[in-house]
């Protein structure tokens, strides 16, 4: 009996015949609707597709789209790179180049309402898993040896947190690894500095700093893998993203929440000035406590020699 095609190597499949039966397993997947973040958008004069890159938030996953160029340029709100979507398409399989493409005819963004209730919804299965207990909290050291820093590149938080910290005590050292803070970068990276500070053996703390935004700048600081990924570390983690109002939800799984990032460097770096007051104050003390306890004694002392028969000893025979 002859073997099957295509399990022995004399009776190989022909690069043809796969590509076609691929093309056919894919054509029966039928029209879906796909939920993602835009990395790409490329559309150029006078041609009859465009070309964006889908990516999924919360893994290292992306999927190539094209459409026609009428749907980016009529949609209802701007369509930029970083924009959470929903499109319905169909996949297609190109034998020439061996590649898959999603050809979608509906593109809708996810709006505010939408982005805020699935975060409040992640934010309750993250409670559940015990992820946000008092219990994990790790203390935060009196005076880190360095401070792993991950911020955006020149950006304010950066400056504020570098100049508070150095100022309050000028031999801090700061190990300072800048990200993406925003867009759909923003997760891989900060995850990415996050494992390598955890790694570090100078590093004592880490401080995740980024200054204010909308609730879409902030997004990637409420991403469940960025969430699983701090409550992971061994190293205690501060969050300080945005101002007071903003509560992302690493607020929740670090060790600390800092309302800003200048109140996270007043937070795990002591200031050395007002340290050098207080032991100053303690010795102050000591001394005082200690001259009082010799002036004691010395009246004692002097209040026994006074006594007649210390006073003149041989008085008495």
């Amino acid at each position: 009996m002859p073997a099957p095609q295509g399990a022995t190597p004399e009776t190989p499949w022909p690069v043809r015949s796969i590509a076609t039966k691929v093309a056919g397993w894919i054509d029966r997947l039928g029209s879906v609707w796909v939920e993602g973040q835009i990395t790409q958008i490329n559309v150029r004069p006078g041609t009859r597709t465009a070309f964006l890159v889908l990516r999924d938030p919360a893994a290292d996953m992306s999927l190539s789209v094209t459409c026609d160029p009428a749907l980016i340029r009529d949609a209802p709100a701007p369509l930029t790179e970083g924009s959470r979507v929903v499109v319905f398409g169909k996949l297609a399989y190109y034998p020439a180049r061996g590649t898959i493409s999603l050809r979608v005819n509906e593109i809708r963004m996810v709006g505010i309402g939408e982005l805020l209730a699935r975060i409040e919804r992640l934010k309750a299965a993250l409670a559940s898993e015990g992820l946000f207990d008092p219990r994990r909290k790790k203390p935060i050291p009196f005076l880190p040896h360095s401070i792993g820093l991950i911020t955006g590149r020149a950006s304010a938080a950066e400056r504020d947190v570098v100049s508070i910290a150095t100022r309050r005590w000028p031999a801090v050292r700061i190990e300072l690894h800048t990200v993406a803070v925003q867009g759909p970068t923003a997760v891989p990276q900060i995850r990415t500095a996050l494992g390598a500070l955890d790694k570090h053996p100078d590093v004592d703390v880490i401080v995740l700093a980024r200054g204010g935004g909308s609730v879409e700048d902030l997004l990637p600081f409420s991403d469940e893998q960025l969430c699983r990924a701090i409550s992971a570390c061994a190293t205690p983690v501060v969050s300080a993203i945005g101002h007071e109002p903003d509560n992302p939800l690493c607020d929740y799984v670090a060790d600390l929440r800092a309302a800003t990032p200048t109140d996270a460097a007043k937070r795990v770096v002591p200031d050395a000035a007002e340290e050098q007051a207080k032991v100053d104050q303690m010795r102050h003390r000591s001394a005082a406590a200690l001259r009082g306890w010799v002036q004691r004694e010395s009246r004692a002392l002097e209040q026994l020699r006074s006594r007649p028969a210390l006073a003149a000893p041989l008085a008495a025979l």
